[in-house]
């Protein structure tokens, strides 16, 4: 709320408005770009499981080299410190995210897609997603502060290697590289940065069809851009003193630390927002801001491909799969740390080593899911 006397400027200047709003504005553009370049983490890995194509692997991977490469150049010139961020902590809880990135997969393929999949497919008039979202923001609840919690933080989240007693101040590549070589921080993490470049952009670009498709190449770099100016905006434009408590934070997170674009908690904070409308403790947060704005890019590009159709459940076995998939992203995307974006694109970015583990969970469990149901 406004202090009195303070001027209506000011407000609409203050950083937690510059977060939301930007948010809002990044994640719609995520949205269009994403569904106009049929960007989806499942399905490139269907496709290269399944038909051996491998157009929209590269896809992701050349977004990927492009935030790998933006994220830690915002990271080396320090307009960001990405050792506060969720994905660089020390302590390193190698089983949530492993068991978490699992279930996740899997969940995400009896759903036929993630949480950034169905709101794009939200935002292009499925009802079936809207219905597969609510179950995720569901089970994201109930992993997050629920039943559920009880039992990751009981079982799954104290399985942890501390890292910081092997003489690392961060869960990273780039500081284990550094440990290994004595090589300094920040040049270890350009030459961590580097090599990533370097071996993703050999994959994309090897493949002549690849090479010739500007468009795609355009869409993937944007997308990867995104999650550089998200990351900038959380945690550059975002951070500063608040004026009540005279503390240095990070405005409108709902981890209070910096973030970029991720989809399992968001929608859980999401839905309570809706449910507790009148709770004057809640606030729009970053991360809800981006659920919004996906479906909204989504929306406007249905529109304007004249693609928007209602859809709904095919069958009872359908909506069974999609239900029981969503309760399994839920679950395992909080316990992971993140989904498919915010583990396969803005974790990875960072050079997370918990990153690692848990997107090879959820490329795993995606690929034993489609086994088991091929048959």
């Amino acid at each position: 709320m406004r202090r009195r006397g303070a001027p209506i400027v000011s407000e609409a200047l203050s950083p937690a408005t510059l977060v939301l709003g930007g948010g809002l504005l990044l994640s719609t553009v995520f949205g269009w770009v994403a569904r106009s370049s049929h960007f989806c983490v499942m399905g490139a890995i269907s496709d290269a499981v399944n038909m051996e194509h491998w157009g929209r692997m590269r896809l992701w991977m050349l977004a990927l080299a492009v935030a790998i490469t933006g994220t830690n150049l915002l990271a080396f010139f320090g307009l960001i410190d990405l050792g506060k961020s969720l994905y660089q902590r020390p302590l390193l809880p190698w089983l949530s995210l492993l068991l978490g990135g699992l279930a996740f997969g899997w969940g995400m393929t009896l759903a036929g897609g993630c949480p950034n999949r169905n709101l794009l497919r939200l935002g292009a008039g499925s009802l079936r997603s809207l219905v597969v979202l609510v179950f995720v923001a569901i089970a994201s609840y109930m992993t997050l502060k629920g039943l559920f919690a009880q039992w990751r933080v009981s079982y799954l989240d104290p399985m942890t290697i501390d890292l910081s007693a092997m003489g690392l101040a961060h869960a990273s590549l780039p500081d284990l590289f550094a440990r290994w070589t004595g090589m300094a921080q920040p040049t270890a993490l350009l030459v961590v940065s580097a090599a990533a470049l370097a071996g993703l952009g050999t994959f994309c670009f090897q493949d002549a069809a690849f090479r010739r498709d500007l468009a795609q190449i355009a869409r993937a770099a944007l997308l990867g851009l995104l999650v550089v100016a998200a990351w900038y905006l959380s945690g550059h434009i975002g951070y500063g003193e608040n004026p009540d408590t005279l503390e240095t934070v990070y405005f409108a997170t709902n981890s209070r630390t910096l973030e970029s674009l991720s989809f399992v908690a968001p929608t859980a904070y999401s839905l309570e927002l809706l449910l507790l409308w009148t709770d004057k403790s809640l606030h729009p947060s970053f991360g809800v801001a981006c659920v919004a704005g996906v479906v909204l890019g989504a929306f406007a590009h249905a529109i304007g491909s004249k693609q928007f159709r209602w859809e709904g459940f095919g069958s009872l076995q359908d909506l069974r799969n999609q239900l029981t998939g969503a309760m399994l992203m839920g679950f395992g995307g909080v316990t992971a740390v993140g989904c498919t974006i915010g583990q396969g694109l803005s974790g990875l970015s960072t050079l997370a080593i918990g990153s690692l583990i848990a997107v090879a969970g959820i490329v795993c469990g995606c690929i034993a899911a489609m086994r088991w149901l091929s048959r």
